[in-house]
């Protein structure tokens, strides 16, 4: 006879099944919940060129995208550009019709994704997935592979903005599908894409058009697609944004923010259907990820008016003057994404200073200089407060209501991608190469 305690905890373990094996995964932006949270009891503290190293790897092109670890497989996008001219460069503003900051173009650009072993830092594959003949225009800050992919059992998902979405069997190489969804984004693609289910979730906040839209991960065609609110300004550059979506249960339902130029938007995930939202006035290229804590959803602006912003998420419609906890403006990131840990709310400038805030009121319990620029997030792991300098530096904190660093190591190279932690080990990205960090 089967005993019903016995029945209860199978029926358990099931239910659980796909949560535990995603444990050591690291398959999208942030991590597993898309948080920064590292699922991990054990972090590397200390690292040199010479000291904690697994393997180090070159990386052919370039690309700001993170790391994703799915299994025994390490997968980055990257770029792999033909030097532009003058003429190349004319032609792509004269394409944009706008004023570009710091403007630069490819004369040509090939869009992969490359997979490495885990173990070995082995170079197991390389597909490319697009040879874009007139690639957008780029800022001086950003790459053509700055979007991270997305990972799933056998699929991956890559976005690169306007100049295509593709799925990749991870087995095999073999492209399954690839879509094309027009945009101008005025200095090139930065939106992660996230899954949902059976959907690809994409974020297009450009220029000229601005919607979010998932795709059936399966074909990818479109399930649905919803308008951005309207925007005050008229103002082209002042329409963009390139946040990635966060998606997390609350109240017995689901919610997806997406911050973009003047608003934040909650929509229902499955539908797009738009739950609530809050004006943020004439913000405009958000380029953080969303954190949420307790009831509090935090999202932090960029140009136009850079603050940090709470707000309650049980509302509907036009929620700015009725669901905003609090906000501050003071060494508020326009870049790296606020780490929601607790009780506390971590977060680090684009100048390099670090706060630790109460999380319900947003008052400040430490902030400290940390010198360098910042463009990766924080993560959380081990109890302590990882963040990455664009210099090469890594700061180690403890997570705690108190200043207390831990250490700072240093590597060479650029650093802008948010590194991935899995089973007590790092991997990080640079400008040319991927590591291992630690040994085990």
């Amino acid at each position: 006879m089967v005993r019903p305690g016995f029945v209860a905890c199978v029926g358990w373990l099931l239910a659980w099944c796909p949560l535990l094996c995603l444990a050591g995964d690291w398959r999208q932006f942030r991590g597993p919940e898309g948080q920064g949270h590292a699922e991990t009891n054990e972090a590397p503290i200390r690292w040199s060129e010479s000291e904690n190293i697994a393997w180090k790897v070159p990386v052919e092109g370039g690309g700001w995208s993170s790391p994703v670890v799915l299994g025994d497989q390490v997968w980055l996008t990257t770029a792999i550009e033909t030097p532009g001219s003058a003429a190349d460069l004319d032609a792509a503003l004269e394409r944009v019709g706008m004023p570009v900051p710091s403007p630069r173009v490819a004369g040509r650009v090939q869009l992969m994704a490359v997979c490495f072993d885990r173990s070995s830092g082995r170079l197991l594959r390389k597909a490319k997935l697009f040879d874009v003949e007139e690639p957008v225009i780029l800022c001086a800050v950003n790459s053509y592979a700055s979007p991270t992919p997305a990972a799933e059992a056998g699929r991956l998902y890559c976005d690169f903005g306007a100049m295509g979405t593709a799925c990749l069997n991870t087995e095999t190489g073999e492209i399954v599908w690839t879509r094309q969804l027009m945009i101008e984004h005025q200095v090139g693609p930065g939106s992660s894409p996230i899954l949902y289910g059976d959907l690809l979730v994409l974020t297009r906040d450009g220029c000229d058009q601005q919607y979010v839209t998932a795709l059936d991960k399966r074909t990818g065609k479109t399930v649905w697609k919803t308008d951005r609110p309207t925007l005050s300004t008229k103002v082209l550059p002042f329409r963009k944004a390139f946040s990635t979506p966060l998606v997390f249960a609350y109240n017995g339902g689901e919610q997806m923010v997406v911050p973009g130029a003047q608003w934040i938007v909650s929509y229902e995930p499955a539908s797009g259907r738009e739950l609530w939202r809050v004006d943020t006035g004439p913000t405009f290229s958000n380029s953080s990820s969303p954190s949420f804590s307790d009831g509090l959803v935090f999202c932090t602006t960029a140009y136009g008016g850079t603050y940090l912003v709470a707000i309650r998420p049980d509302g509907a419609g036009d929620t700015t003057d009725s669901h905003v906890a609090w906000q501050t403006q003071r060494s508020v990131p326009r870049m790296p994404s606020p780490l929601a840990l607790g009780d506390e709310l971590y977060m680090v400038s684009d100048s390099g200073v670090v706060s630790c805030l109460d999380a319900e009121s947003g008052d400040i319990h430490w902030s400290e200089r940390l010198g360098g620029k910042f463009s990766a997030s924080p993560v959380a792991a081990a109890g302590r407060v990882y963040c990455f300098s664009e210099e090469g530096d890594a700061h180690v904190i403890a997570a705690d209501k108190e200043f207390a660093p831990v250490a700072e190591n240093s590597l060479d190279g650029t650093i802008k991608g948010t590194p991935a932690f899995v089973d007590g080990v790092i991997i990080l990205r640079t400008d040319s190469h991927l590591y291992r960090i630690g040994s085990s």
